[in-house]
């Protein structure tokens, strides 16, 4: 029984690409204070994408002791989400033996996904993981590790990712959930919810699987040694927790049948709830949040962090100085074009290789342009990405706009006028940390999402610029293909000149 005299709440932690927060909630889903940290991830090679594990743990022990400070709460249980699926090895004390290798944008093991796919055939990947291979997958960057790093990956016993790795910290339980699980292609049946043992036992030889649970069932409690680190009491309940969109999808009310989740963050996510398992060869198909759903997602691997580097490259502005000057921009940005793909892409097609395309640049243009033109490259990519769902079978009733880029209303604004489509803006865009929270208070009370977070505003789509986004989607369709050739005969070369030992060398060095 908790005491009298204090607040009953949850807390929710998300490691995310840039930060990561935390949020402390009530039970009956007021946010009751949040608190950041941000980060930045390591870039050691082209293609290569890492952050430091220890740096999620202690981030999480400071945002925790902020979060406690001076507040009169009792903390009932704790949800935890994190990008993914990422892959972090680590000994048989769980201590990490390199740098966490994240998500799709690491786009390091092109070759392992070409020899494995080869190796188990595309039919059979579709049909025991529900996805073919890309650089979302985790058993190519495993063989990567295996070629490259023998000696660390002969050490490893455990297999961990964000959240997982929090949740050992926190309680010393070695878990991961069915969603994440489900993403960590080929090591996953899709169908039968367990873990593929003769691929997992070719590609991760040593290494223990670890238990699988759903994102809202209790790992364990906070042991002793984390209540000290953390300010946690000793013994609150840790649920298993899962990737950030997915918790973010839980946090918008967005996990329904029909309702597809539009994530906007340093990358663009897509979650789309469906009754059955559909399968194409350019999206991903994986379990959902909650026992007995599934989902069709898509990814796009740059968007807030494409307007981040013109922040940092424009000197630092301030974003809402730059988001004035975009929308005093026309429709269009004065005749520009960008592909949005500066560290490759994830979906609709895999490329590693691909990079950002900036067409129709004159002396004329302004830092308002291109600050546009890179709202509506991803706006087109969307396009792009909502047109492979529905044509692999979704049926998409609703669109659910979170993350941090809603707020400003310009970013959304731009995607609805590309797409023709509306999207619901819930009350509250905390994110996947408040997913988390809510996880956590199921385990204690029985509250409901759409009580805690209900609508707030509809983007519909203006008119006036229909025609004119429609053929300028046309020509975005059109300019991969055609500077495909150059762009990736730069990408070797971008790769060339970070490793010496590949100078001299022609064409794909992956």
């Amino acid at each position: 029984m908790l005491p009298a005299v204090t607040t009953a709440a949850v807390l929710g932690v998300d490691i995310g690409t840039s930060s990561s927060k935390a949020v402390l909630v009530s039970l009956a889903g007021d946010v009751l204070a949040t608190a950041t940290r941000e980060h930045r991830v390591d870039l050691p090679a082209p293609g290569h994408v890492e952050m430091d594990p220890a740096v999620w743990w202690h981030e999480l022990c400071a945002l925790t002791r902020e979060l406690l400070a001076a507040r009169d709460v009792a903390v009932a249980a704790v949800g935890v989400s994190g990008m993914g699926p990422c892959v972090v090895l680590a000994d048989g004390r769980g201590a990490a033996l390199r740098p966490a290798i994240l998500y799709g944008v690491d786009t390091r093991a092109e070759a392992e996904i070409e020899e494995l796919t080869r190796r188990y055939g595309e039919d059979e990947l579709a049909a025991r993981s529900g996805s073919l291979l890309s650089t979302q997958a985790v058993g190519p960057k495993l063989a990567w590790l295996a070629a490259h790093e023998p000696d660390a990956f002969a050490g490893a016993r455990k297999l961990l990712m964000p959240s997982s790795w929090l949740v050992y910290r926190l309680t010393g339980a070695y878990v991961l959930d069915h969603h994440s699980a489900s993403q960590s292609d080929p090591l996953y049946d899709i169908e039968a919810e367990r873990w593929y043992e003769p691929w997992w036992d070719d590609l991760a030889p040593g290494i223990e699987r670890p238990a699988l649970l759903w994102p809202g069932d209790a790992a364990g409690t906070v042991t002793a040694a984390a209540a000290q680190e953390t300010g946690l009491p000793e013994g609150t309940p840790v649920l298993a927790g899962t990737v950030d969109a997915w918790a973010e999808a839980v946090s918008g009310d967005a996990h329904n049948l029909g309702d597809l989740m539009l994530m906007y963050g340093s990358t663009l996510f897509f979650v789309h709830t469906v009754d059955r398992l559909l399968r194409s060869p350019v999206l991903w198909s994986t379990v959902g949040a909650y026992p007995g759903t599934r989902s069709l997602a898509a990814g796009m691997a740059t968007s807030g962090s494409i307007t981040a580097w013109l922040r940092d490259l424009f000197g630092g502005s301030d974003y809402g100085e730059l988001v004035a000057e975009a929308a005093a921009s026309p429709a269009g940005a004065h005749g520009l074009l960008l592909l949005p793909y500066f560290a490759g892409e994830r979906t609709p097609f895999a490329d590693p290789r691909a990079r950002g395309v900036l067409a129709g640049l004159t002396l004329a243009h302004t830092r308002g342009d291109l600050y546009r033109s890179a709202l509506e490259a991803t706006a087109f990519g969307v396009r792009h990405n909502l047109e492979a769902l529905e044509a692999s079978g979704a049926e998409i009733a609703r669109i659910v706009a979170v993350g941090g880029g809603t707020t400003g209303a310009l970013w959304t604004q731009i995607v609805s006028d590309v797409t023709g489509r509306e999207q619901v803006v819930p009350a509250k865009t905390v994110g996947a940390s408040y997913g988390d929270a809510y996880l956590a208070a199921c385990a204690v009370s029985q509250p409901s999402i759409a009580d805690w977070n209900p609508p707030a505003e509809i983007v519909r789509p203006r008119r006036e610029h229909e025609a004119l986004y429609d053929d300028l989607y046309e020509l975005y369709r059109d300019l991969y293909p055609a500077t495909a050739a150059t762009v990736h005969a730069l990408a070797d070369e971008q790769i060339r000149s970070a490793n010496p030992a590949l100078a001299g060398q022609k064409g794909s060095t992956t």
